[in-house]
């Protein structure tokens, strides 16, 4: 999922900045990971012998080292940056260390596939703004924040999209604050840069903000949309440049200011064209919502289709057993994936469980033992 994901912090970095405070996981204003509160109906916690909790699965793992990022030729997999087949796992929100309590976030961690686990945790890369992000002049962005995923230059390797923090004194149109970090055999290295938006595709002077991924013009290309000013969408047409550029663009009407990828199918009514969701106010990955559907058409989503409903996941969302570190604070669980990474077409579950900013277990439940993770580790291991 996007992202979203899987789906997410606020859901871009910039309106931040312009007082929308509030990720994606992977979001207070939107995107793939807004945090809600543990289902009373989620499947109870995996048990050991004599029904004791293994205490790997209530700790989570932080000591798994760090193994290569294996090297792909390109695939149609969702999600697969370093395209070798398997989906991998964007992680927008991460733990971090005692000493570094009230400093800023560590960044974006990365957890790639494996043919063998579905998620292998000591392949993995932590991708911050220091080591990733495109400067603004001479100046290096402080906001990183996963947003969607999807191959936008069409070479096979999926491409992640993150919300920055340009600088910007309120006056005129704000410059954009989306950057591209493009996959490769080796996943996503080196500098992003900065989503190019025409001005013919922008309207008024508000952020382009909650990008949407989608061939919504059926020319078998990935396109972007994001949000523009009074209701308007920018849709950008596919394949992208490695400047960043788009194919085309044009603004668009019809949109309101939270935008998202219907789930699980982005064509709703199987005519050849991805479609788009748009609602009023932010929508938390696997909730039950309601929105407005915009069908997709040779110019883009452009078509009214009513009324769209969210559905949550049909085995509600569980919670990982997370044991926290001294914190009084509540456990809060985000789903982060709902998809399929273990190959055999059914949808997994991936959540993280959380107490306070130093404790958290992801937790990988198959669609097989939807009661019982397959795969668990803490956050903590980006910061080794």
């Amino acid at each position: 999922m996007r992202i979203r994901i899987a789906t997410a912090k606020a859901a871009t970095a910039a309106p931040l900045a312009a007082a929308c405070v509030g990720l994606l996981l992977l979001t207070a204003c939107s995107g793939p990971s807004s945090a809600h509160a543990p289902s009373p109906s989620a499947p109870a916690a995996p048990t050991g012998k004599n029904g004791d909790a293994p205490p790997e699965a209530l700790a989570g793992r932080a000591d798994t080292p760090r193994l290569p990022v294996p090297r792909g030729r390109g695939s149609r997999t969702a999600d697969d940056f370093n395209g070798d087949g398997h989906r991998d796992l964007v992680i927008d929100d991460l733990v971090k260390a005692p000493e570094d309590s009230h400093g800023d976030d560590a960044g974006i961690g990365i957890v790639y596939g494996s043919a063998g686990r579905a998620l292998e945790p000591g392949s993995r890369r932590l991708l911050s703004a220091r080591t990733h992000a495109a400067k603004f002049g001479d100046t290096l962005p402080a906001a990183f924040d996963a947003q969607t995923a999807c191959d936008l230059d069409a070479d096979g390797f999926t491409d992640l999209i993150v919300a920055t923090d340009p600088p910007y004194d309120g006056i005129g149109r704000p410059p954009v604050p989306l950057q591209v970090l493009f996959g490769s055999p080796g996943g996503l290295t080196g500098r992003a840069v900065t989503l190019r938006i025409p001005d013919t595709a922008r309207y008024g002077n508000e952020w382009p903000d909650h990008p949407v991924c989608g061939d919504f013009d059926g020319d078998e290309h990935t396109d972007l949309v994001v949000t523009a000013g009074e209701g308007r969408i920018s849709h950008l047409r596919g394949p992208f440049t490695r400047a960043g550029a788009p194919r085309g663009a044009e603004s668009l009407p019809g949109g309101g200011p939270y935008l998202f990828a219907p789930v699980p199918k982005a064509d709703t009514n199987g005519d050849g064209y991805d479609d788009l969701v748009h609602t009023a106010k932010p929508h938390a990955p696997g909730a039950a919502a309601r929105g407005t559907l915009l069908l997709g058409t040779p110019n883009g989503p452009a078509r009214p289709g009513g009324t769209y409903r969210f559905e949550a996941p049909p085995n509600g969302i569980p919670t990982a057993p997370v044991r926290g570190s001294g914190s009084a604070e509540p456990a809060e669980t985000a789903l982060l994936g709902y998809a399929d990474f273990d190959g055999d077409r059914k949808p997994d579950t991936v959540v993280r469980t959380h107490r306070g900013e130093e404790a958290d277990l992801i937790a990988l439940y198959p669609a097989t033992t939807p009661g019982r993770p397959g795969i668990s580790f803490s956050t903590a291991l980006f910061l080794r």
